[in-house]
């Protein structure tokens, strides 16, 4: 399989595969370290915390089902999100951060496990050709634009947590 899923199967495979790698790092992480600064954030020189993490993750996931919800019923979606621009994803990654701060770490893993299966059920809800024989915003597929805002980044935020992990959860 390439790194860019070119079909459902592959879709459901990436998301699934990196889901689970990326659970197994959050679980080796004590929740006393959950909302320790020291994981590189999104925007350049600055860090976030584990949380923060699970908070950009489900922010982005529950905007790709609002989106496909939104078109499936024939409204209109800004994209990315109603009052920011694609050019303003820090802007909107601190709102996820701050929309989340208040949740405990057991509740994001658990929220974040619960979009991911509602992405993943989405995913066979749908026939290839949904997913991948058509635009579906601009130029991309939904298949694309799921992959950009589920996979891609666990993979990216894995990588910084997994660092984070190294450094200061030595056992």
């Amino acid at each position: 399989m390439s790194s860019i899923p070119k079909n459902k199967e592959e879709l459901h495979q990436a998301i699934r595969t990196t889901f689970d790698k990326l659970l197994t790092d959050y679980s080796e992480i004590p929740e006393e370290y959950s909302r320790q600064i020291g994981v590189e954030g999104n925007i350049k020189n600055t860090e976030i915390s584990v949380c923060d993490t699970l908070s950009y993750l489900i922010g982005w996931g529950k905007l790709v089902l609002k989106w496909y919800d939104l078109t499936s019923r024939g409204l209109k979606v800004d994209f990315p999100e109603t009052g920011y621009q694609w050019n303003e994803l820090g802007r909107l990654a601190h709102h996820f951060h701050r929309q989340y701060r208040d949740w405990s770490y057991k509740n994001l893993l658990s929220e974040f496990q619960l979009t991911t299966e509602q992405i993943l059920q989405l995913i066979e809800s749908l026939s290839n050709d949904e997913l991948y024989a058509r635009s579906w915003y601009k130029n991309y597929t939904l298949g694309r634009m799921i992959q950009f805002n589920t996979s891609s980044p666990m993979k990216n935020i894995r990588t910084k947590v997994r660092k984070f992990k190294k450094l200061k959860c030595k056992e």
